[in-house]
Order: structure tokens, then C-alpha cells, then sequence
């Protein structure tokens, strides 16, 4: 079953307009950034080229000249697709050349994408700034497991945000071994090793781990540095939570508090992206039997998807009031409490109302999450 995701409508609406700027397609492994370009590319009525720099090798700046010369001569309008475009040496710089010298004729419709975020975003900010947009993908929602694989919530719960490991769920060891080995690993130790000096590899390794073991939960820097063996210091750890965040991995939720200072320096919320990231890490088979587990994968799973809306996204605590989400979008303060179980009375929202009269609340518990996520995609 092919499952048509929302980033390739972007993507054919981008490829239809007159402006030129570059696309580029940027998320985490493993969620069918490929697929749904080429499906886009295939569908695509003009002259057009596809062409991938996966080599075992590094390609020459050469090699991209040649692909992106291939395309020009099928004629003005063409689409040129570059796929792993991060192998390809000097990337960036020859990609902005060449941009530049056919941007005012609108000769070349561009699309970038490759498995390593964090070069791919280095490469734009160093090289390509005002000349590219970034076309989000995010894990699969629940809507979208459902559709391509029949599964309910609590087998999202589980499993949920990599379609690629989905039949391998009938072997809970082997879902494991693949998602630790050909998705998490990969990121950790070539897209971010291989761009970013990480001076302690068995630390960095350590603190993705003892992460993933806090979804949706507020922990310092320094109480998630004395769950780790290898020593270090909180300034490590916030800098490795930093880059996973930047690999698409996580979420850091910071503290609402009226001030971006106080919010910046308060303890963050870890929000894992996808739920198979937490349970493969932490080996957490029939997890749906530990009710204060699935509670929290719950949440993560509700604030995953709130993180891809437009805003700023925050938590809320004060006392002994905690709101578990706060969104700031176009200067609207929306609050949202998240219940696993049935709809409850929140004391803490109608504390939140008291201190900002002008907020919407909203409670999202277990029998309204389908729906609620479905109105929001």
C-alpha cells in the first residue's frame, strides 16, 4: 500500500510555483524521505533527472557539476533531484555556484535531501542562506501506522515511528537488534561523530541511553549526569542532548515562565520523537503492562506530534502545579494537560487560566488522542 505523506504535497506545490529557491528535505532516518521524493519525482510531468551520490566513496564536486549540467540541458523548468547530497565533497559552495548562476533565468527546479541532517544543515547555514527552503519530515504518526500496517494506538505506543522496522515486530529481540543498529546507531555515530568531535563516544552513547529512559519528564542536566557511569560534567551532557535534538532524535522542552530567559536556564522536558526510540533503547517489552510507562510514552507521543505544529513549544510548572504542554503561536497561548486514562478535572489548567486569562485550554486523554491527533495532521 502506498501511503502519500504531507510533505510530498508540499513538495509538488513548491515544484509548481515560478519562485526558485532550492528544496531541501530534511528528517530523520529511516522515514521514507527517499521514497516519497522519488514518488514525487516519478509523478513529475516536465524534463527531469534523478540522481544519488550513495557511493562508497566520497564524490568530487565534479560529480555534482555533471548532474547538475545533465539537467540543465533537458531544458529550462527541468527538475534535478540530489539524493544524499552530504557524501558529495564541497556540497554546499557547489550547489550555490551553480545556483546562482542559473537563479534569475529560473532554469532548474532543485530538490537536496540525504540521511545526515545535521551536514546537510550545516552545509545551508554555511553556504546557501537566502537561497533554499526546508521541507520538514517527521517520524509516522499513528494515523499513517494505522493506514499502511492496521495498528491500533497502544502498538504505536510500542512500536511506533519507523515503518521500516514494522514487520520485524513479531520478534521483540530482533525489532531491537535492527532499530539500535541500522537507525539509532548510524545517526550517533556517523551523522553527528561524523561532524561534531565528540570527545567522550562512550559518554555520548551513555546519555542518548539513560535519555530515552525519561520520556515526557523534567530532569536537570546534572541529575541525568549521576544516572551515567562515565564521568563528565552537566555542560557535556546538555551539549549532547543539543545534538540529538539537531538529528531529529528529540525534543527539548523548555519551561514557560513569561521570560525566554528563565525558560532557556530552567531543567528541559525530554520528548523522544518516537516511541520505538525509548523502547528499543531501553529493551521495555510488553511495556503496555507498566501503566506509569505507557503514561509517559503516552505523553511523548501527544508532544511529538505538538511539536510539529507552528510556535513555540514549552511546559509549565509552578509549585505543585505542572501543565504538561504550552504552545505560543502567533501571540495565542494554548495549554494542553495530557491524560493516558480517562478525562479528569485539572487543577493545574484552571491554575494556568488564573495567571493568563487569555490562554485556551485543552485536556487530551485516552479516548479523545485519536481524533484529536487526526484534526491536527
Amino acid at each position: 500500500m502506498i501511503i502519500k505523506r504531507d510533505f510530498q504535497s508540499v513538495l509538488e506545490l513548491r515544484l509548481a510555483e515560478q519562485l526558485n529557491f532550492i528544496q531541501v528535505v530534511l528528517g530523520p532516518r529511516q522515514v521514507g524521505k527517499t521514497t516519497g521524493v522519488r514518488q514525487v519525482f516519478d509523478a513529475f510531468g516536465g524534463p527531469k533527472h534523478f540522481a544519488t551520490a550513495d557511493s562508497p566513496v566520497p564524490l568530487s564536486a565534479d560529480w555534482l557539476k555533471a548532474q547538475w549540467d545533465r539537467a540543465r540541458s533537458l531544458g529550462d523548468g527541468a527538475l534535478l533531484v540530489v539524493d544524499e547530497v552530504q557524501k558529495v565533497s564541497g556540497w554546499a559552495e557547489v550547489c550555490k555556484l551553480l545556483f546562482d548562476q542559473q537563479r534569475s533565468r529560473r532554469a532548474l527546479k532543485v530538490v537536496l535531501l540525504g540521511s545526515a541532517s545535521l551536514s546537510l544543515q550545516e552545509g545551508m547555514s554555511a553556504a546557501l542562506t537566502g537561497r533554499f527552503e526546508v521541507i520538514p519530515v517527521y517520524h509516522w504518526t499513528p494515523a499513517e501506522m494505522q493506514r499502511a500496517f492496521g495498528w491500533d494506538l497502544d502498538r504505536y505506543i510500542s512500536f511506533g515511528g519507523y515503518p521500516a522496522a514494522a514487520e520485524l515486530i513479531g520478534d521483540f529481540g530482533r525489532w531491537c537488534s535492527f532499530m539500535r543498529d541500522s537507525i539509532i546507531e548510524p545517526v550517533l555515530g556517523r551523522d553527528v561523530s561524523g561532524l561534531v568531535r565528540i570527545s567522550k563516544p562512550a559518554l555520548f552513547r551513555q546519555t542518548f541511553r539513560a535519555a530515552m529512559g525519561y520520556p515526557a519528564q523534567v530532569i536537570s542536566y546534572q541529575k541525568l549526569l549521576g544516572s551515567l557511569q562515565e564521568g563528565g560534567n552537566a555542560a557535556t551532557v546538555k551539549h549532547y542532548l543539543e545534538l540529538f535534538q539537531a538529528a531529529y532524535l528529540i525534543q527539548l522542552v523548555e519551561k514557560f515562565a513569561g521570560s525566554r530567559l528563565r525558560a532557556s536556564t530552567s531543567s528541559p522536558k525530554i520528548l523522544p520523537l518516537a516511541p520505538a526510540l525509548c523502547n528499543a533503547m531501553l529493551d521495555r517489552e510488553n511495556l503496555l503492562d507498566d501503566a506509569a510507562w505507557r503514561g509517559r510514552v503516552f505523553e511523548a507521543v501527544v508532544g511529538a506530534h505538538l511539536a510539529r505544529l507552528p510556535g513555540r513549544m514549552f511546559y509549565w510548572s509552578e509549585g505543585n502545579y505542572e501543565v504538561d504542554f504550552i504552545r505560543e503561536v502567533d501571540g495565542q497561548v494554548i495549554a494542553y494537560e495530557v491524560k493516558s486514562g480517562l478525562k479528569q478535572k485539572s487543577k493545574s489548567l484552571l491554575e494556568f487560566r488564573k495567571r493568563y486569562p487569555e490562554a485556551i485550554v485543552d485536556v487530551i486523554d485516552g479516548a479523545t488522542v485519536e481524533g484529536w491527533l487526526n484534526r491536527q495532521s
